[in-house]
């Protein structure tokens, strides 16, 4: 199976490396384009076999899967530009851009449709990664979750779901990495190296994630266990709820929507 990825900003260039790591698909039969030739060098000083090219269509051409990584804003210009066959697969990461939307430019109207919204951790195979099918077998839908929990974790979801979806995963990572960087820059204040705290903070916040993904539990059931009467975390956890830690966090989300 040949997959083409269209344009290598930082989340082509991500899913590019993600591919590249995992096993289901070989480096060689991956090939990233995009019109600036740096981040395509990059890629191909980090995975030698993976192919890369200026042009969409050679990109395209012969390619089972069509990954498009572009602006939303550039989307419809994009795909029209290319020639694409009924039996490809065409799969958006484009925020916004809807398959109706798609639909719209392309040639066969009725062509199997993806959108794939994941997040940048998908570089270090551990992306939370949405999908959404149009007009796809089962068996299409069983190949894109086995592809992408390869690199993290994946989920089917309804299309209409994707905006409050992605409002979690793939702005929510942004939120996780403020609050890192949050308590490291109270690690500073307190004494410790700036690396030394992050490096704490970012291992406790995989250990916290690894917890609730492991175990049949809930965040509420692992903080009691944290917080013993009269301790000092239920003092810090009283002081977030203060300051309005948990308003600050939905309202995040829902503004991000």
């Amino acid at each position: 199976m040949r997959i083409a990825i269209i344009g290598a900003g930082n989340m082509g260039g991500s899913i590019a490396r993600g591919l590249a790591k995992g096993t289901i698909i070989s480096t060689s039969d991956i090939i990233v384009s995009n019109p600036s030739q740096g981040k395509l060098d990059q890629l191909k000083k980090e995975f030698p076999a993976l192919q890369v090219t200026n042009d969409n269509q050679e990109a395209a051409t012969g390619s089972d899967m069509i990954i498009f990584s572009v602006k939303p804003w550039l989307m419809a210009s994009v795909v029209k530009g290319l020639k694409l066959k009924s039996k490809q697969i065409l799969i958006s990461v484009a925020a916004g851009i809807s398959f109706e939307e798609l639909a719209h430019d392309v040639t066969d109207k009725e062509m199997t449709m993806f959108r794939l919204i994941p997040n940048t951790a998908i570089s270090e195979l551990e992306s939370m990664t949405l999908i959404a099918s149009r007009n796809a077998t089962k068996e299409q839908e069983t190949l894109m979750l086995e592809i992408f929990n390869q690199m993290g974790l994946a989920m089917l979801i309804p299309e209409e779901k994707f905006a409050a979806a992605t409002s979690m995963t793939s702005c929510g990572i942004a939120y996780v990495l403020k609050y890192i960087q949050a308590a490291t820059q109270a690690g500073i204040e307190l004494g410790l190296y700036p690396k030394e705290s992050m490096r704490m903070v970012a291992q406790s916040v995989k250990g916290a994630a690894e917890l609730i993904l492991n175990n049949d539990t809930h965040p509420s059931a692992e903080i009691d266990k944290v917080c013993t009467p009269g301790g000092i975390t239920i003092k810090g956890i009283n002081e977030l709820e203060h300051e309005g830690f948990t308003s600050a966090i939905i309202k995040a989300i829902k503004k991000s929507i």
